[in-house]
């Protein structure tokens, strides 16, 4: 790793794998939905290449483990941390329903198309489509709400981090959550408005990467890419 990955505390956004619900592009929330075979073989090809001793996630540099308590998030951190011995009763790990998905309410099961046409048939958004990011979901939360509790869980990782960012002690932190509230975590990470333009795409057990420019709190980033630690 480059003098700056090594000593700069990170956070990697793990976003459970495939459910039968994730292929066809249904909005799942509180449904409690188990991986597919396919999406655990997806976590465990992750878990192979990327968490372990001298990898990218190493066990031994992780300080906390926030993870959402749907069944499918709790799947995905098994197989991811399965190697590194490390269960839901350790004490680095966290499971917090302020990282669980969005509340899609009345949209929940439904797909985008579903749910704008669902809207317009009661005489709704007929100047913008629905935009989840500005116009939340019906029965379900706002952005605003989302915003509040993802700001809850921010300040919980800078209040640990913050002595360490110069690498007087390793101190990174992983989520295990769900693809649609770490793409929302990612905007809050960077103080961005919810409601602010920002394709992304985080595809069933992928890893994101979070961390600081410059070794300071205040300079919250994310990296586009990154090279991975030598075994050396």
């Amino acid at each position: 790793m480059s003098d700056l990955d090594a000593t700069t505390p990170r956070v990697f956004l793990a976003r459970h794998g495939e459910t039968e619900w994730t292929k066809n592009g249904r909005y799942t929330g509180a449904t409690e939905l188990e991986l597919t075979p396919y999406g655990i073989k997806q976590v465990k090809s992750t878990a192979v290449q990327l968490v372990g001793a001298k990898k990218l996630i190493d066990p031994a540099r992780v300080v906390r483990i926030f993870v959402s308590p749907r069944k499918r998030a709790r799947q995905t951190f098994e197989q991811l941390f399965d190697s590194s011995k490390i269960a839901l009763d350790d004490e680095r790990v966290k499971l917090t329903e302020d990282i669980t998905e969005w509340n899609y309410g009345d949209y929940e099961g439904l797909k985008t198309a579903e749910i704008r046409a669902k809207r317009k048939e009661k005489g709704r958004d007929v100047e913008k489509e629905w935009d989840i990011w500005r116009d939340g979901c019906e029965g379900g939360e706002s952005s605003q709400q989302i915003a509040e509790r993802l700001d809850r869980v921010i300040s919980e990782i800078r209040n640990i981090q913050r002595p360490y960012m110069n690498g007087e002690k390793p101190a990174d932190v992983v989520l295990v959550a769900h693809g649609h509230i770490l793409r929302c975590f990612f905007k809050r990470w960077l103080r961005y408005p919810m409601e602010m333009p920002l394709t992304m795409m985080l595809s069933p057990g992928a890893i994101g990467i979070l961390g600081y420019k410059n070794h300071n709190i205040e300079e919250p980033g994310f990296f586009v890419g990154m090279s991975l630690p030598s075994d050396e």
